[in-house]
């Protein structure tokens, strides 16, 4: 289902007896766009719809709070979701400092494992970002959201957003640097 045009042809509106409706219509207008933005945070798809549905259900637990006007919902739930997933981040790298060693299975081609060694590398690298840094880059690099867009949903200055992209940027090719000429046979 896509909600875009439902949310072009019905505005949400926070009639305080309808709020399962204003929910409903929320769902419909923004799912797969936060649904987008969860599955570059996370590494994989149910990971991501419970983030997504986290935010939802954040949305349920206090629809008043939740500005009117499409842009202003957006941003709102997008803050959300970004703070659920910061929660995550700081709760996994209190329980773990460094993730384990990514197991190889004997069936897998050189270039499949590769590709699961690169991506496991470039997600290790990513969890040493800060949580605000780490979806600065995730918004921008992966989602391709420009920089004031990126402010506008975060609540911060453009500058603000270009300060932690440049960081970002320099703190993952400093992690990414030492395995830059690796091969299978160096690991």
């Amino acid at each position: 289902m896509n909600g875009l045009p439902m949310a072009n042809v019905l505005p949400v509106v926070g009639l305080p007896g309808h709020s399962a409706d204003r929910l409903s219509a929320l769902f419909d207008a923004h799912y797969d766009r936060l649904y987008c933005l969860a599955r570059r945070l996370v590494s994989n798809g149910d990971d991501a719809r419970d983030l997504v549905q986290e935010t939802f259900l954040k949305a349920a637990r206090s629809p008043m709070s939740i500005p009117l006007g499409l842009r202003s919902e957006e941003a709102w739930l997008v803050r959300v979701l970004i703070n659920i997933r910061r929660d995550e981040w700081r709760k996994t790298a209190v329980r773990k400092r460094h993730d384990g060693e990514m197991r190889h299975s004997t069936s897998v081609s050189i270039d499949q494992e590769a590709v699961l060694v690169a991506r496991a590398t470039v997600w290790h690298a990513l969890d040493t970002l800060t949580p605000r840094r780490r979806a600065v880059v995730v918004m921008h690099e992966l989602e391709g959201l420009t920089i004031p867009a990126i402010g506008s949903l975060l609540g911060v200055s453009a500058i603000t957003v270009r300060w932690h992209l440049s960081r970002g940027r320099r703190e993952l090719a400093r992690v990414l640097k030492p395995h830059a000429g690796e091969t299978n046979e160096d690991r």
